[in-house]
């Protein structure tokens, strides 16, 4: 990997060049585009609320994933929702944001970053607020849905925009930690500030994000800089764009709906095939096409294929457990939205507190050794409830295990994403964080499906012991998660290896 030209501190060593193959339409591609911030200089007011913004919607976007999850009990008394209808007022938002994240960073490089952010950021301000207000179990599924496109359209521009504005290396290094520990933080308060709004009302919980994302829509066309050369060179690819979009939908709308379903289901297995069939045209497409929307090159990347591996078992995993821990604080231990939301809270505040300082770790260590950390503690912390009771502690059981799940979302988290974009060009930042937000949101669902199979599979003779199975499959997870992790370990280690000998084959040449 070679350092920006501007940048006088090494890159992360525990990331690989990756350069893409020219295409074919580009015979003389224009010059990059300089970065705005040096990595050895301050940065200024302006870069500090351009940077602000674009956290405060990845923010908004994270936290909409999680925010409702207390909320559903009111909604369904409200609106009278059976108990299928209402998964949809969670589904709903996965649906639109896990399957049209790679069509919108495509869309990002293509049409220009800054743009499609304002765009999606308005239409998510707007459905909102209609969430907020409508008084029908349909609108409102359909207010969440196009809330998700809205954030598959602003997260991996957002991303995109820091990872051209900052040069790579420490200054990139520090934006992403503190972006992606906003994410990281929005999705691990969510429950935290859903128990206090649903006390208000669960509408609350909708209405809540309007005025932040105005302020932020309005502080964004102040800030966010206008960069020359934002768009990428080539086309839309419209038939891969809907093929993965349609295969990505398919898929989580089978895993979704499998447990009610059941998993040999007529439906079940044919979403399952649809999705694998769209999966093999898209796959044939992208190699043919004169302008992909994903370059299938970007997955020869060892780090890149790790990152988008480990954000699958961080993320999914992690979901899988939130869903188990709602089900036994409230149903099983009868304690209130509050105090159930108030039970995720050391996790939240721990990766909110260390959302600053995961750049100069990473800088100092690499990502590999973080991420490596970080799911030894995902993985510790499941273990620690594995052994919940009818009578948990808070001393000895929740909080340690709070702040372990804390732990490994503040280092792995921000890890994962530098991991993802470093060493990728420009043009094509959109799509690595397109990949890897949408490896996140399909790892949620598929695992929150399994997650949910394994809940209503069980007895009610034996509750602790269908809740210790539920949090099992997300600690199998974390220990394949620890297991990919080491991988870059030895990764790293090889190049050092091979860069010795290269040297000492040097020396007995000069001593010759």
């Amino acid at each position: 990997m070679t350092p920006s030209p501007t940048s006088t501190a090494p890159p992360d060593p525990s990331v690989a060049s990756v350069s893409p193959a020219p295409s074919a339409a580009s015979v003389s591609p224009a010059p990059p585009v300089p970065p705005v911030a040096p990595p050895d200089e301050r940065w200024g007011a302006g870069l500090w609320a351009a940077l602000t913004v674009l956290c405060a919607v990845i923010f908004l976007d994270a936290l909409d994933v999680s925010m409702v999850g207390v909320a559903l009990p009111s909604i369904q008394a409200d609106l009278g929702l059976s108990t299928s209808s209402l998964q949809w007022v969670v589904s709903g938002y996965v649906l639109g944001y896990g399957g049209l994240l790679l069509l919108g960073g495509r869309t990002a490089d293509l049409l220009g970053r800054r743009r499609v952010f304002l765009v999606a950021l308005a239409v998510f301000a707007v459905a909102s607020l209609l969430g907020g207000l409508v008084d029908d179990g349909t609108l409102l599924i359909a207010a969440r849905f196009v809330k998700g496109v809205s954030a598959a359209f602003t997260a991996p521009a957002a991303l995109s925009i820091i990872t051209t504005t900052f040069a790579e290396g420490p200054a990139r290094n520090r934006a992403l930690s503190v972006f992606t520990a906003s994410g990281a933080s929005g999705f691990s308060l969510g429950l935290v500030i859903s128990g206090f709004l649903t006390e208000l009302g669960w509408r609350w919980t909708f209405l809540m994000p309007v005025p932040v994302a105005i302020i932020a829509l309005v502080a964004a066309l102040k800030f966010l800089p206008r960069q020359r050369e934002e768009r990428a060179e080539g086309g839309h690819d419209l038939i891969g764009a809907v093929t993965i979009t349609g295969s990505m939908l398919l898929l989580v709308y089978a895993v979704v709906e499998a447990p009610g379903a059941g998993w040999g289901s007529p439906r079940t297995i044919a979403s399952l095939l649809g999705a694998a069939l769209l999966l093999a045209v898209f796959v044939l497409t992208e190699q043919r096409v004169k302008h992909p929307l994903v370059r299938l090159g970007i997955l020869r990347s060892g780090p890149i294929v790790r990152a988008n591996l480990g954000l699958v078992i961080l993320f999914g995993s992690y979901v899988g457990f939130q869903f188990v821990a709602m089900q036994y604080f409230q149903n099983f231990l009868h304690w209130s939205a509050l105090e159930t939301a108030l039970a995720f809270l050391p996790a939240g505040l721990l990766v909110a507190v260390t959302s600053t300082r995961m750049g100069k770790l990473a800088d100092r260590f690499g990502t590999a050794r973080l991420i490596v950390v970080g799911s030894a503690a995902l993985a510790a912390g499941y273990a620690f409830f594995l052994r919940i009771n009818g009578e948990p502690s808070l001393a000895t059981l929740i909080i340690p295990g709070m702040v372990l799940l804390g732990i490994a979302f503040a280092l792995s988290f921000p890890s994962l994403n530098i991991q993802a974009t470093n060493g990728v060009a420009d043009d094509e930042q959109g799509l690595a964080s397109g990949l890897l937000n949408t490896s996140g949101q399909v790892g949620g669902a598929v695992v929150l499906a399994v997650v949910t199979a394994v809940l209503t599979s069980g007895t009610g003779a034996d509750p602790i012991g269908t809740f210790r199975a539920a949090i099992t499959v997300s600690g199998i997870l974390a220990v394949v998660g620890l297991l990919v992790a080491l991988t870059g370990l030895r990764a790293r280690r090889a190049p050092a290896e091979g860069e010795r000998e290269e040297g000492e084959r040097e020396k007995v040449l000069e001593t010759a």
